[in-house]
């Protein structure tokens, strides 16, 4: 079995089975019936919070329509508030409460950002206070400050930035000067593309812009960088990738914008996948038919295990079951987010599953790659590790209790494994508020939408 050298499930259970309360165990609901569910969800986290960071750095006010209110975005929100934006919220006449409004300001440091969990704050905005004036301390709840950190802060000290040479982790402190000259650097961003995109997304405000290259042996999620790149261009920046592995930003300025977000597909996956393991059909209005959002990818990675995928005419996807859930090989490395609700679907099918090229997800907010595998494990599941991955062999699931260790995605797994599994019990369900907060409301009514439909409003 892989022997992962960062902190994980064994370190944090403990602490989670101090909590085991009746305020902390959450009963994941089980499916009676085939589900026939239309789960309307708010916008998309990774947009959002790129948004919000190109509207403080740019030229005139912006406004973000739709956006996802939860604990990553409020954490931005609050972040780049502190650095000088005024960003409010206005007409919360909306489905997924009130639009914000990005009026830049000149950028201030002297101010500390609690990152809380949120990875894109921790790695977006340290770039953003090397162009502010005075220093800026970033700190992370303590779940948090053992994520890597390592290859932005490489990245902006090979851009002069001021960081102590001895910090590899959270906490920190940038002591911005105004300005960051720019120019060639090179990193290695093996363990999150965040790193990449933290520094493109502020990379038009530097002197000379930025050309960065990515040093490592692989490079995980890709399409986040690709998403970073489009949000650039769509504000006018001149921003590609000439090669593989190679990003140019030109210098230059950063328009404002009106821009309606998109709903997070991400988030779609244990809703469209709960179609597979309770039977029935799911579907998700507002579907993009082109984004640069990794969980677009379901509509062609759900039919491997046996789905059947379709799109409506009034812009929606449906997700239905087929006769039974099919054992895949695949390789993730392009959407190791889907990785955990995959993983449980593997565990429902009609033979033996293999995921690689997710070995970045052990990074995450915790290393996915135990949390699931010991998870199933005590559930009756049989999962090995690898390095790269994991292979799961299904076996007959019981009850029992689903530790999450501060990890949305590993709670939304739980309750996925808790449609057709009696008696699983989660461990702190408040944790998918990092990303959506409104999930126990949407699960519970897609669980009865035999009758009712499970639609936010």
């Amino acid at each position: 079995m892989f022997e992962s050298k960062y902190s994980g499930p064994d370190d944090q259970l403990a602490g989670d089975r101090s909590r085991l309360d009746g305020e902390t165990l959450w009963p994941a609901p089980t499916a009676s019936a085939a589900l026939s569910g239309h789960v309307s969800l708010p916008g998309s986290k990774s947009l959002v919070n790129r948004e919000l960071v190109l509207s403080a750095l740019a030229s005139a006010p912006s406004r973000l329509r739709a956006p996802l209110h939860s604990r990553d975005s409020q954490n931005m929100v609050e972040a780049l508030r502190g650095l000088g934006a005024q960003i409010d919220e206005v007409d919360a006449r909306g489905e997924y409460g009130p639009d914000f409004a990005v009026t830049p300001g000149e950028l201030i440091g002297s101010t500390t950002v609690e990152c809380g969990l949120a990875g894109t704050v921790m790695r977006f905005v340290p770039p953003v206070a090397a162009l502010a004036l005075g220093p800026t301390t970033f700190d992370a709840d303590a779940a948090a400050r053992g994520r890597p950190m390592e290859g932005l802060l490489d990245a902006l000290r090979q851009l002069q930035v001021d960081i102590d040479p001895a910090t590899r982790s959270l906490p920190f402190t940038v002591h911005g000067t105004g300005s960051v000259a720019g120019g060639e650097i090179s990193i290695d961003a093996s363990a999150s593309s965040q790193f990449i995109s933290g520094v493109l997304l502020s990379a038009a405000r530097f002197d000379t812009g930025v050309t960065l290259r990515h040093a490592g042996e692989r490079l995980p999620s890709l399409p986040h960088i690709d998403m970073t790149i489009a949000a650039l261009r769509d504000r006018g920046v001149q921003a590609s990738s000439p090669e593989l592995g190679i990003w140019r930003v030109e210098p230059g300025g950063i328009a404002g914008r009106d821009v309606t977000i998109e709903p997070d597909l991400s988030n779609a996956a244990p809703f469209l996948a709960a179609a597979l393991v309770a039977g029935g059909s799911v579907t998700i209005p507002h579907w993009p038919a082109q984004t640069t959002q990794v969980g677009a990818d379901l509509a062609t990675i759900l039919p491997e295990f046996g789905a059947r995928v379709s799109h409506g005419t009034d812009g929606s996807l449906t997700v239905t079951s087929g006769d039974s859930i099919c054992g895949v090989d695949i390789d993730l490395s392009h959407a190791g987010e889907l990785a955990p609700t995959l993983i449980a679907l593997a565990a429902f099918a009609d033979g033996p599953s293999r995921f690689r090229g997710i070995g970045h997800i052990r990074h995450h907010e915790t290393d996915r790659l135990a949390a699931l595998a010991s998870g199933l494990g005590a559930l009756g599941g049989d999962v090995t590790e690898h390095d790269d991955g994991v292979s799961v062999r299904p076996k007959p699931l019981h009850g029992g209790i689903w530790p999450t260790y501060n990890d949305h995605r590993t709670a939304t797994t739980g309750a996925l494994i808790g449609l057709a599994v009696p008696g699983v019990e989660i461990v702190d369900i408040a944790t998918t508020a990092k990303t959506l907060p409104q999930f126990t409301e949407l699960w519970h009514g897609l669980v009865s939408s035999g009758t009712t439909d499970a639609t936010l409003t």
